[in-house]
């Protein structure tokens, strides 16, 4: 009986060292897949540094792509387009104007009463649009008819306040945020369709002349008066609330620049220098690249499986499309290589773009003790459950990581156009503020990202930020448009003593 015992005790604590040894091995390997969690995490935070000096070389490098953009066709990666815009608002503009904001999937079109320097914009009335998916891919004349007829139903619900002097032509102000060739203020050839749009029979023409076809058909008196983007009404939109605005920059699911060039300082401009000796110069940053970028592997492969590989650089590594795109990779090879959500990665987690930045900065933002927010969006999105503390901590630091490098970079861009304009440095007996008029949602929603691109730009110049002001401009690309008619409007020359 007494052998039996001492078997029996015996196999217990067999069992039990086993159990403990099962457990330590787990703990071993727990503790394996968490340094190498961390691993990632710091390799990261290392290889998107953006120090100081950093930014300063990405700065200089922007500046030198401006200029040769400037100098040539093709000669930079930033296209550097001129507008053909030399006559920004001032305040003083007049009149009855409409805008019409075509970027996506709805377009918008708006009315707006200007009463001058006292009154400033007395008036204004926008709709929305919706456009039926087949006629993004139908042919121009349904397209820009559909729009036109929606233009006429918008311009008959005029009210009396509004108010359109005898004998004038309707104004209008075209936001057309697709890439075009421009050749003068009311003109441009459509490159190509982006986002969704494929009407090949635009392609190569003139939209202004597409868009003035259908007004006709439909009988409405109505001249284009100018054809912009969204960065340039931003610009045009903040210079007629601010008089120092020298520069606008787009921070949304896109990025671009625009700022206002001296005339004689363009050298591939061969026409006559415009009376203001200014011209408004659309950057088209997003494509800037230079090898200073703190670019990392994931930037890499997300550029090669990209639908334009090679293109849009910088606009990959700060825009609202890519953020949150950025910090899913780096979580999937978490995921992968250290089981940060256990054996199996997330199938949830392998979807390209399925993690949104809206949902990274809301997680980035989570003050909760618990981050019970980052908890929930990980179950809601990627179906990840029951994640622990340490687990969502990670996830905040890996977004505050990508979110501070985007920040930073912009800042660095927009130290780029100070120093072309000779902005960034104190001058003896010079008071004038420079404003930069800022616009898109990543800008307006993401706080913490606002923040460090603020705090950055500070740092970056010193006692010259207190000259430096960053606007938001809300809705440039909207009333900016109208504000352009305006400025450019066929009846200025009449109404001048």
């Amino acid at each position: 009986m007494r052998k039996v015992a001492v078997g029996a005790a015996v196999v217990c604590a067999e069992a039990v060292c086993a159990a403990a040894a099962l457990v330590v091995r787990h703990r071993m390997k727990s503790s394996g897949r968490w340094a190498k969690v961390i691993s990632i995490l710091k390799e990261l935070q290392e290889k998107c540094e953006t120090p100081t000096g950093k930014l300063c070389q990405v700065a200089d490098a922007m500046t030198v792509e401006m200029h040769a953009g400037l100098a040539s066709e093709g000669g930079s990666h930033l296209k550097m387009i001129i507008s053909y815009v030399d006559n920004l608002p001032t305040g003083d503009e007049k009149g009855l104007f409409y805008a019409l904001d075509l970027g996506g999937t709805n377009f918008r079109v708006l009315r707006v009463q200007l009463g001058g320097k006292e009154k400033h914009v007395i008036n204004q009335e926008f709709e929305e649009v919706s456009i039926p998916p087949h006629l993004m891919v139908g042919t121009s004349e349904a397209l820009f008819d559909f729009i036109a007829a929606a233009l006429a139903k918008f311009v008959a619900t005029e009210g009396e306040d509004d108010n359109l002097s005898p004998g004038k032509q309707r104004e209008l102000g075209f936001t057309f945020s697709f890439p075009v060739s421009q050749s003068s203020i009311a003109s441009g050839t459509l490159i190509k369709w982006t986002k969704g749009f494929s009407i090949e029979d635009v392609v190569g023409q003139d939209v202004v002349g597409e868009l003035s076809k259908s007004l006709e058909r439909v009988g409405l008196d109505m001249r284009v008066a100018a054809l912009v983007n969204d960065t340039i009404g931003t610009l045009a939109g903040g210079r007629y609330n601010h008089p120092d605005v020298i520069a606008a920059v787009i921070l949304g699911t896109g990025t671009n620049a625009a700022y206002v060039e001296r005339a004689h300082a363009i050298p591939k401009w061969h026409g006559l220098l415009p009376k203001s000796g200014e011209m408004v110069i659309n950057m088209e940053w997003g494509n800037f690249r230079s090898s200073h970028l703190p670019i990392t592997e994931y930037d890499q492969t997300l550029d090669v499986e990209s639908l334009n590989p090679g293109e849009q650089i910088f606009e990959k590594m700060i825009s609202g499309m890519y953020l949150g795109e950025i910090v899913r990779r780096v979580m999937c090879r978490m995921a992968e290589e250290a089981a940060l959500f256990g054996d199996t990665v997330p199938p949830k987690l392998k979807i390209p773009f399925v993690l949104r930045t809206p949902h990274m900065s809301a997680m980035h933002h989570d003050s909760s003790s618990d981050l019970k927010v980052v908890g929930s969006k990980l179950n809601d999105i990627l179906e990840i459950s029951n994640t622990s503390l340490k687990t969502r901590k990670v996830i905040v630091e890996l977004c505050d990581i990508v979110a501070t490098r985007g920040a930073r970079l912009a800042a660095a861009g927009i130290l780029g156009i100070l120093k072309k304009l000779g902005r960034e440095t104190v001058r003896e007996r010079e008071n004038q503020k420079s404003v930069i008029a800022l616009d898109g949602g990543l800008f307006e929603h993401y706080s913490k990202f606002r923040d460090s691109l603020e705090s950055t730009l500070n740092e970056l110049l010193g006692e010259v930020s207190e000259k430096i002001v960053i606007e938001h401009s809300n809705d440039g690309s909207g009333i900016g448009a109208a504000l352009l008619a305006a400025s450019h409007s066929h009846y200025l020359e009449v109404e001048e003593p």
